[in-house]
């Protein structure tokens, strides 16, 4: 059994945890500016539609800001898609051999963090 708790099984989890909290963000940024573009086109109070917008304007930076750090980092690829195909497949294959992991083992008696072998040789030889 291996023990993803364990740094030493934990190899390259870093970079695809910045990659997919990026994409989250990502993701989620560019929700934000789908909801405040159809808010600001249902208000009618003056005011809050130019709080809406300013909120907007924001948003569409903050996309813009995720999406130019992904593109740094090569995680997001824009403008081609030939390029992109592959990491975004990678990715979800990542999310599916994650999801079939046995992370949650029946055998959770650990001191810290690592696992605890249980010594059924030694208990058994005692009076």
């Amino acid at each position: 059994m291996r023990d993803y708790l364990d740094p030493e099984n934990a190899k390259g989890m870093p970079d695809l945890m910045d990659s997919a909290i990026c994409t989250e963000m990502l993701i989620t940024a560019k929700s934000a500016v789908n909801n405040y573009a159809i808010a600001v086109t249902e208000a009618v109070n003056p005011e809050l539609r130019q709080i809406l917008v300013r909120h907007l304007d924001e948003a569409i930076e903050m996309q813009g800001a995720i999406s130019a750090l992904m593109a740094q980092h090569n995680w997001l690829f824009p403008a081609d898609p030939k390029s992109q195909y592959p990491f975004d497949r990678k990715a979800a294959n990542t999310a599916i051999d994650v999801v079939s992991m046995d992370l949650f083992p029946y055998d959770t008696d650990r001191l810290g963090m690592f696992a605890t072998p249980t010594n059924t040789e030694s208990k058994e030889n005692q009076p």
